[in-house]
């Protein structure tokens, strides 16, 4: 599932680094939560909490439904 998600993420990515910031995997736990940290710009974000839920996270589990949600670690 791992390789699934990078692969997931890095659609994502260019919409983030157009903003300054980033999307990095962490790990994917065996229960199906994906642990990601927000780098650049993403990191300090008051929206963090917004663009984890609507779009990193939104993304995520239409893609892949075996996720059962995603959080931001630091």
């Amino acid at each position: 599932m791992k390789k699934r998600v990078e692969e997931v993420l890095k659609t994502l990515r260019p919409e983030l680094q157009a903003h300054g910031g980033d999307v990095e995997l962490v790990e994917v736990t065996e229960d199906g939560v994906v642990k990601v940290r927000l780098t650049g710009a993403c990191a300090g974000c008051p929206m963090s909490s917004l663009t984890l839920a609507l779009g990193v996270e939104r993304v995520l589990r239409r893609e892949i439904p075996e996720i059962k949600g995603v959080v931001a670690v630091p």
